[in-house]
């Protein structure tokens, strides 16, 4: 009876023992639970952050990027010189940019261009504008063919400050956005390699801005003119923005043609289908560049403009004086030897 009660007694303690082990966490079990949470948590931090930057990885090597910025000067100076001339100081500055991207059948491509340049002759206080130049340009394709793909582009010219006509500084010929051109192109790019590329777009509207009411008055850049009373007075101001639509193609061609000369050139050819379609607009400008040493370039720049609605003041009779205007061939070129940082 003894040995039963005392069997009992056993049996009732370990039941207790183990319910009230079960109902009670063990510290130590906890804690060692806690560190592992923890731990677990960690090692999944690392691991998406490691994912994050293989995928960023990834996404990088279908970006191309590039530019060069180029700064450089001429001075002369004379002194008692028998052949005559003007002491000078010149300035300039070059930025040639892009970032594109390419994965599977998307080609993008961005260019920036800005040129800017300053002189001062003689003893003429005043520096005087010589290059002044802004360009976007911004091309989305999808590939159609091997060779060909569905493309829309975007491309934006300007300038940053007024232009006068020197040696007269009080008439201000130009200004910010003054003009401002914008192409807006949907089209075929046609594209053998990366280097050279036909762009082909049917339906383009192209957007003239003269944010400058005297200019805009004056009908400068092919606005409607201001309306004038016979006194001369302004009735109505002029317009400050044209539009037009017509067909637009763009040859692009950029290459090292041998070692450390590049050739960048671009031709954009425009006819408005409504007005004097047979008059095409042209705008065509190169960037030559040839590399001296790891920090001196020698560039040669050009651009040549033809707008059938641009005004040029014209000598119709050869006295040296303009008794009219027209539309003529613009042309700019600038040669400089400057030093070059090339951007990666």
């Amino acid at each position: 009876m003894k040995t039963r009660s005392y069997l009992f007694f056993v049996l009732v303690f370990i039941h207790t023992f183990f319910f009230l082990h079960a109902q009670v966490k063990d510290p130590v079990a906890d804690s060692l639970k806690k560190i592992g949470d923890s731990l677990q948590k960690q090692a999944d931090y690392f691991q998406n952050k490691a994912d994050s930057i293989i995928k960023s990885k990834e996404a990088l090597i279908h970006w191309k990027k590039g530019g060069v910025f180029n700064i450089g000067g001429t001075q002369v100076s004379l002194s008692n010189w028998a052949g005559g001339g003007q002491n000078s100081v010149a300035i300039g500055s070059i930025f040639n940019g892009f970032i594109n991207y390419k994965k599977e059948k998307i080609n993008w491509d961005n260019s920036l261009t800005m040129q800017y340049g300053l002189i001062k002759q003689g003893g003429n206080k005043t520096w005087w504008k010589n290059d002044d130049q802004f360009q976007f340009t911004s091309k989305y394709g999808h590939e159609a063919s091997k060779y060909w793909f569905y493309s829309a582009l975007l491309d934006f010219k300007s300038q940053f400050a007024p232009g006068y006509n020197f040696p007269n500084d009080s008439v201000r010929i130009s200004n910010l956005l003054a003009p401002a051109y914008g192409i807006l192109a949907l089209g075929m790019d046609f594209k053998v390699k990366d280097y050279f590329a036909i762009l082909i777009a049917p339906a383009t509207g192209k957007f003239t801005v003269v944010n400058d009411t005297k200019l805009a008055d004056a009908g400068a850049f092919g606005v409607t003119p201001a309306v004038l009373d016979t006194g001369g007075a302004v009735l109505t101001h002029g317009k400050k923005f044209r539009s037009e639509m017509g067909g637009y193609v763009k040859v692009k061609f950029k290459k090292e043609i041998i070692h450390n000369v590049t050739i960048e050139t671009n031709v954009e050819l425009f006819s408005n289908y409504v007005t004097k379609p047979e008059n095409i607009d042209v705008m065509w400008n190169t960037l030559i560049s040839f590399k001296i040493n790891r920090l001196l370039t020698t560039t040669l720049s050009t651009y040549l403009i033809y707008d059938d609605d641009v005004k040029i003041p014209v000598d119709r009779n050869g006295d040296g004086a303009s008794d009219g205007t027209g539309p003529r061939v613009q042309f700019k070129q600038v040669f400089s030897i400057a030093f070059a940082l090339k951007l990666k």
